[in-house]
């Protein structure tokens, strides 16, 4: 039996893992906006998820600004597709 990852589990993680496993990579603004939270709450997330290996951060000047890029890796996808295994095998144990 597989367990749920302490590192993705909180709801905050785990909306920027999902939004992070459906592209390659996504703008930091547009993470924060879609978790909802501020620019500190979600430096704090991606720390945490970059410090095991689950995130990358790039950065890059774009239109003569600096953006801050996060992607999962690979051992993150990984993670992400565990995690949500685990939370569909535990769903299909409730009863209707």
């Amino acid at each position: 039996m597989r367990a749920l990852d302490p590192v993705i589990h909180p709801p905050g993680r785990l909306r920027i893992c999902a939004i992070l496993s459906a592209a390659d990579q996504a703008e930091f603004a547009m993470v924060r906006d879609s978790v909802g939270v501020s620019d500190s709450v979600l430096s704090k997330h991606v720390k945490l998820l970059e410090d095991a290996g689950y995130v990358a951060v790039s950065k890059a000047a774009q239109g003569g600004r600096q953006r801050t890029w996060l992607s999962l890796t690979a051992a993150g996808r990984k993670a992400f597709a565990g995690h949500i295994a685990e939370l569909q095998r535990l769903a299909g144990l409730v009863s209707p």
